[in-house]
């Protein structure tokens, strides 16, 4: 998942094909599943709308996002189901926005996407400064969700519909569900949160902060990494947020 440029996939290392090996066992006419720890059964439930297990689910800290901006996201369709998508979370967490699904063969049309009483903004670290004179009630704003490579050929598909705008991003990224390889990468998401800290959109940005962190927090918990996801809480303002989800997710479960 990339802010067209900014970030890597959020699942890259999840791009993993896993193999179960069935062997019969003659004697007792039974088969053995031989599987990593790591794999996650095709039939594991998720709740239809956080996409997390039930054990890990965060509806009940849901809180919807009204923007002044016109949101879109236009998604490899090799993200989409991916649970830890961030370009998905947006589309939860702000239903107002669009999500457009991306396929090199069958690539949206420019009238499927463009509004024609915005301006539309394609985020890119190669692209002009963020302008300051549009007001946000004025701009549409597309997010790229893909790997590089995938981003690189979207971003040709979709450059000429708009203005290609680059942001000020520093800082370290807050996603943990990935591994950092690089400085300077982030999520979707974040670039939509550096946006809108940009354009004064404090509140709004302040609100999809908690979405997204608690999205992270919730993930770190259900791979099993409590001490990352401890570590990750002290920093952040999902702990004061929400105290009766976090308690929740103790009592559901004391050994997880």
């Amino acid at each position: 998942m990339l802010a067209v440029g900014y970030g890597l996939a959020d699942d890259w290392r999840e791009q993993t094909i896993c193999v179960v090996r069935l062997t019969s066992e003659r004697a007792c006419g039974t088969q053995s599943v031989l599987m990593s720890r790591s794999v996650v059964l095709a039939s594991t439930q998720r709740c239809d709308h956080c996409r997390f297990a039930p054990r890990w689910c965060i509806c009940a800290g849901f809180q919807a996002i009204t923007c002044p901006l016109e949101v879109d996201v236009l998604i490899h369709h090799r993200e989409l189901m991916r649970p830890t998508s961030t370009g998905r979370l947006i589309n939860r967490v702000v239903p107002a926005s669009r999500r457009h699904l991306f396929r090199r063969e069958t690539p949206p049309g420019r009238e499927m996407i463009v509004r024609p009483d915005r301006t539309l903004w394609i985020l890119h670290p190669r692209g002009e400064p963020l302008p300051v004179a549009e007001p946000p009630s004025g701009v549409q704003v597309l997010l790229l969700d893909a790997s590089w490579p995938e981003a690189a050929r979207m971003t040709q598909t979709v450059a000429p519909w708009g203005r290609l705008v680059r942001l000020p991003m520093i800082g370290p990224s807050r996603y943990r569900l990935r591994e950092q390889t690089l400085t300077g990468n982030y999520a979707t998401i974040e670039a939509l949160l550096f946006l809108l800290a940009a354009l004064g959109l404090t509140k709004e940005e302040a609100q999809l902060r908690l979405q997204f962190e608690l999205h992270v927090y919730a993930g770190l918990r259900a791979r099993g990494n409590k001490l990352a996801a401890a570590e990750y809480l002290a920093t952040s303002p999902v702990r004061e947020a929400f105290p009766d989800l976090l308690q929740d997710f103790e009592r559901r479960r004391p050994d997880g």
